[in-house]
């Protein structure tokens, strides 16, 4: 256009700007910039705007705060600019400071305004200063607008408010997929999965087509139930409405079935995905790791380099992980030493504490101190707990007692590295220490987060949580566990009763039976065909007790037992594990 020698307008440079904002492009947008002042444009307030909203959107806060701050003219527009400036690149204390000038200068706020700034609240999960905004929200009359509705949803959810967010999802005079689908999101991202699926079912009653990004969170629901009969049916609803193409819903299909356990199920949508980016190959190298398939994930981690695809800091977190998991010390250390010097990727504490993880897990604890005194960076509770959890795995007194000393200066109300070092003593018979060690966790006001189980018959997903006998079958279930512990005891199950924190006179009970992995394999049991598989999720690690129990059960019961935990899939068949007795 200006080859012809025709001149542009203020209408162009804005559409232009906006081009620039949304390619992040800077330097281009800096000289239009220049053009503008010279054209004598820059005083017009929609090109303000749109000048302020360039340099925010390409990361340059201070530079839109400059113009922002000296436009001679301002309108709402202005100020929803700079708080979305600040707000989405994570300024959000910044953004909610400037709402209160904006109030002192007796601007009145429209319903983006408040949107906005619900989702700074959401970002820093301020809560207190999210409420206020809701009764303002109230008085200005925008509660009924179903934008600011579903981000009051969302803003709650982010906080930790679920009931509140139902509350008021309930209440929504409009509700539209996104309405639902943050809703959705607020149970996922609070780790009620259940919840999340139980509101897709309404959701589909209500007639509301989900959008693949509602696809996305209940996958990873399921993925974080191990509900594998869910997540199939949705997978089928995914191939019916066309999602399967996109890449995110491919790639978090990929993960559901490999949290499921079931990796061969991943690789073969991962080999027929239509499209892949790193995110992809992220999800299945994570999910070989998970499994305790360390050859694997590095197989397929040599096969992305040659297909050109980058690796990022999650790829060598998930390699170093399946390392750590499968013994591979000498892979992982030149998979660290490759991540540094040769692909320019700087480790972070999560590299670190993979590390310390590898090493520790191979017994190579003094190695793994060493590694950790030599660290550029300070060692957070993470890798001091990962030395912690190597220490009580390889029965090592004084390196447990110091990791456990500075886990507690970092995080003084954090119960695992109490359990920890106490399962650590009750090992190595130190009775005396051991007791201390529990007075000190009951001073200092800490309690065990108790264990809780998930297993999925018919669709339905049971909750077990350690010791509770209010399930409904809960009789049935006590009669198969004292019917297990007979077999067991047959097959020379004895309890190791390192691994519980209760009473002394109550250990033998609770570690034969109390504990909810147990009461879920005695569920799914007594409630599906012989021969059929079990799956449990469990929210903590698998203790060693329980570990070896099941390994005696899958062989009497003869069935493949998996156990999902906090950190990886343990498969238990004919009396063994796939980890290998190295988790």
């Amino acid at each position: 256009m200006q080859e012809t020698g025709l001149a542009p307008d203020k209408v162009l440079f804005v559409v232009v700007l906006k081009a620039c904002a949304r390619l992040a492009t800077l330097e281009q947008g800096k000289q239009l910039h220049s053009e503008i002042i010279k054209r004598g444009f820059q005083s017009d307030v929609v090109v303000g705007n749109t000048l302020v909203n360039m340099y925010a959107k390409c990361g340059c806060t201070e530079d839109a705060r400059e113009l922002f701050d000296n436009m001679s003219e301002r309108d709402v527009v202005s100020w929803n600019a700079m708080i979305a400036g600040y707000a989405q690149n994570g300024l959000g204390k910044d953004a909610l400071a400037l709402f209160e000038q904006m109030k002192q200068e007796g601007m009145q706020p429209n319903n983006v305004t408040f949107v906005l700034l619900l989702n700074a609240c959401a970002s820093l999960a301020a809560l207190e200063q999210g409420k206020q905004l809701h009764s303002e929200i109230i008085k200005r009359g925008f509660q009924s607008d179903v934008i600011v509705g579903r981000t009051l949803v969302d803003m709650y959810a982010k906080c930790g408010c679920t009931e509140d967010a139902r509350g008021l999802f309930d209440n929504m005079t409009e509700r539209d997929v996104v309405s639902w689908t943050a809703m959705i999101a607020g149970y996922a991202q609070n780790g009620l999965g259940k919840e999340a699926l139980a509101l897709y079912e309404k959701m589909k009653q209500a007639g509301v087509q989900p959008n693949s990004v509602t696809f996305v969170l209940l996958l990873k629901a399921c993925a974080s139930l191990a509900a594998l009969e869910q997540g199939k049916q949705l997978h089928s609803e995914i191939i019916k409405k066309g999602f399967l193409s996109d890449v995110v819903v491919g790639s978090t299909l990929v993960d559901m079935y490999a949290k499921c356990g079931c990796t061969e199920d991943a690789r073969e949508l991962f080999d027929n995905m239509s499209e892949r980016n790193v995110v992809s190959w992220n999800a299945m190298i994570a999910g070989y790791a998970q499994n305790g398939l360390g050859k694997d994930a590095l197989a397929l981690f040599e096969q992305m380099q040659r297909e050109g695809m980058k690796p990022d800091e999650v790829t060598y977190i998930s390699v170093l992980s399946a390392c750590a998991h499968s013994g591979l010390v000498d892979q992982g250390r030149y998979v660290f030493d490759s991540m540094c010097k040769n692909h320019g990727v700087t480790p972070t504490k999560e590299h670190y504490a993979c590390m310390v993880d590898l090493l520790g897990r191979a017994g190579c604890l003094a190695d793994a101190e060493l590694f950790m005194n030599k660290m550029p960076i300070q060692p957070n509770s993470v890798v001091w707990m990962t030395l912690l959890g190597a220490a009580r795995n390889h029965g090592h007194v004084e390196i447990g007692r110091r990791a456990f000393d500075r886990v507690v200066k970092l995080e003084p109300k954090n119960a695992s590295p109490y359990v920890l070092l106490s399962n650590i003593y009750a090992a190595a018979g130190k009775t005396d220490e051991l007791a201390k060690i529990r007075n000190e966790m009951k001073e200092a006001g800490v309690k065990k987060m108790p264990g809780c189980s998930w297993i999925e018959v018919d669709n339905q997903l049971h909750a077990f949580v350690v010791g509770d006998a209010t399930h409904p079958q809960s009789k049935e279930i006590q009669a198969e566990l004292d019917r297990l512990v007979g077999l067991m005891k047959k097959a020379g199950y004895k309890p190791n009763l390192s691994f519980v924190l209760d009473d002394v006179e109550d250990e033998e009970e609770n570690a034969l039976c109390g504990h909810s992995e147990k009461q879920a394999i005695a569920f799914g049991l007594i409630n599906t065909p012989f021969g059929t598989p079990i799956r449990i999720k469990k929210n903590l690690r698998v203790c060693g007790d329980c570990h070896n129990a099941t390994k005696i059960i899958s062989k009497i019961v003869g069935r493949d037992i998996s156990v999902m935990d906090a950190t990886r899939y343990h498969h238990f068949k004919d009396g063994f594990c796939s980890c290998g007795d190295y988790w």
